[in-house]
């Protein structure tokens, strides 16, 4: 991969949304870092008296975003920057997941054309590689989606997170969703953390982990429950669906021993 930032480009008719969310937290950090470079690309900039939407051709309703500014912004970049990977935001797109995320890591250049109104006219089309979505729901416009994107690409550079074994614990990345987590006080308003969590007994705290992403995968997403499961995992899996508690699993398999 190149030694360059990757380079997000976005074009949207509200480019401080973009600019006021990168000041913040991870993509802030990655852009500190020089493993990240986003520039929010105003529309208006590139259309004749800032004019970059109109009514569709056909009696439809609605305004529709028009062709000539997105293309001026995509020769701007290509000329300057590079060719870029091109994603514009559309309700029916390719559902953005971990994996995805992974892909886009690995590109150099990445240009996001947030929609708006009705949507971009169809010939703009022409240059995009993608169509991409936050889910089956519809917004206003793209920006959201484009700051998903940057945001979950950014922490995954290399050198960016302070802690990059957390990338490792992450839900979606692990085989199984992720676990409860706790910090002082020790007890407040009389819930209390584990005392597993406490014992400073390296292997239980692993097994209490384990246990508790294989339950949680159960319970909220079972449809993500591998099919490769291990011994150990097809063990503790066939134990929460028996019904029993981690205690009592934990002191069958010392009585076991």
């Amino acid at each position: 991969m190149s030694s360059e930032p990757l380079s997000f480009f976005v074009l949207t008719i509200f480019p401080k949304i973009i600019e006021c969310y990168i000041e913040y937290g991870i993509v802030r950090q990655a852009i500190k870092k020089g493993k990240l470079s986003v520039r929010a690309i105003d529309l208006r900039s590139f259309a004749p008296k800032g004019q970059v939407d109109d009514v569709p051709y056909g009696g439809f309703p609605g305004m529709v975003l028009k062709p000539e500014p997105i293309f001026e912004a995509y020769d701007y970049i290509v000329e300057n920057y590079g060719k870029p990977y091109v994603l514009i935001t559309e309700p029916w797109g390719r559902v953005i997941n971990q994996e995805y995320l992974k892909e886009l890591s690995q590109k150099e250049r990445i240009m996001i054309i947030c929609g708006r109104y009705e949507g971009v006219d169809e010939r703009v089309k022409s240059i995009v590689d993608e169509e991409v979505s936050l889910g089956d729901f519809i917004l206003s416009g793209g920006e959201l989606v484009a700051l998903v994107l940057i945001d979950g690409v950014a922490r995954l550079l290399p050198g960016v997170l302070s802690e990059p074994r957390s990338l490792e614990e992450d839900s979606f990345s692990n085989r199984w969703l992720g676990y409860p987590v706790y910090t002082r006080p020790r007890e407040y308003r009389g819930m209390k953390v584990p005392e597993e969590l406490l014992s400073g007994n390296h292997k239980l705290i692993e097994l209490w982990q384990l246990w508790h992403r294989i339950e949680n995968t159960l319970k909220k997403r079972p449809d993500k429950v591998p099919k490769d499961l291990t011994e150990i995992e097809k063990d503790i899996l066939n134990s929460i669906l028996s019904g029993l508690s981690f205690k009592e699993w934990v002191k069958k398999r010392l009585n076991s021993l």
